[in-house]
């Protein structure tokens, strides 16, 4: 961390957060999408103030096919009636792939066809360029988006992902449609080094949090896409309105669910979105806890836990009322 930088001087009070909440994509016993429990999650985080994220990593955007990713957008789009969403942008490839610029393409046109919003997936062929060739296909994408967000991506959730230096974070930041970008490092000292940035060159610029090991970070000036408001996007939509007035109870929700975040998201971290499909089963936001068939999954035995923090969140949501 530089010399320079102290976190406390990003402290910002009573300040309202932006937040986006990926949702589940739940599945039925018979492996079928459970699109009736997918409806009633996207509309639980409509109603909670939050803006959807869809086919993304809590998605499953790496292994749904083209069709699914359609019906997801297909979805979302009616539900939001209008509103404002984000859609993944997924290119799956392999290492020494070149950058495939017509692939990006067509999953831009379906998430804008729809009215949302592209977020950009990193891909091998996009994250292999040298650091210029990099950002000019950045540019090349941007030219074709009303807006656009992009991902940092940490090699713990994807082998495709990366972190990029301060200079080229820069460089796409200033992107003129670039609206926001989502850190996923889990590391608090480069989104730091980000935030500082971003309040020096672009303080417009969203620095989205993706560290569900560090969810107070919105405390520094962050706003939050993540995985973990899944979990309960009520519960994430009560505690940013606690910190905007300036209510010390945000620090027990957030406490709380800071636990949950890392009961969830310890190794092997993708294995949260099995956490999130039993975490929303008990709570009674869908059916059953079945995933994607190729995702990976947690112990029975977690169960007991994710109980007692439901039951304990639920107590706070009654306070809060």
């Amino acid at each position: 961390m530089s010399e320079q930088l102290n976190p406390v001087t990003l402290l910002t009070p009573r300040r309202e957060i932006t937040g986006i909440s990926a949702v589940l994509l739940p599945y039925n016993i018979d492996h079928t999408v459970d699109w009736q429990g997918f409806d009633h999650l996207i509309e639980r985080t409509l109603n909670a103030g939050l803006m959807p994220a869809v086919n993304m990593d809590t998605g499953f955007g790496n292994l749904i096919d083209d069709s699914t990713r359609l019906e997801v957008l297909r979805h979302t789009a009616s539900l939001a009636s209008g509103g404002k969403f984000v859609g993944g942008v997924f290119v799956g490839d392999s290492s020494g792939d070149a950058f495939d610029a017509d692939r990006y393409q067509h999953g831009i046109d379906q998430v804008q066809s729809a009215q949302g919003t592209p977020i950009f997936f990193q891909s091998y062929g996009l994250i292999e360029l040298p650091d210029a060739e990099l950002v000019s296909a950045y540019q090349t994408l941007a030219a074709s988006c009303d807006q656009f967000l992009f991902f940092e991506l940490g090699k713990v959730f994807a082998p495709f992902g990366k972190i990029y230096s301060l200079d080229v974070y820069e460089q796409l930041m200033c992107i003129p449609n670039a609206i926001g970008a989502k850190h996923s490092s889990l590391h608090r000292v480069p989104e730091w080094e980000r935030l500082e940035l971003r309040n020096r060159i672009r303080p417009e610029f969203k620095v989205f949090t993706g560290n569900d090991l560090a969810i107070d970070m919105v405390m520094y000036g962050s706003d939050y896409l993540l995985g973990l408001s899944a979990f309960a996007p009520d519960a994430f939509a009560e505690r940013d309105k606690m910190w905007a007035a300036g209510d010390p109870r945000f620090y027990e929700m957030n406490d709380l669910l800071q636990y949950l975040g890392a009961f969830s998201f310890r190794n092997p971290t993708s294995a949260y979105k099995h956490s999130a499909a039993m975490f929303l089963k008990i709570r009674g936001m869908i059916e059953n806890n079945t995933i994607h068939p190729d995702a990976m999954l947690r112990p029975d035995t977690d169960i007991e836990v994710l109980e007692t923090i439901a039951r304990d969140l639920q107590q706070l949501l009654k306070k809060s009322d």
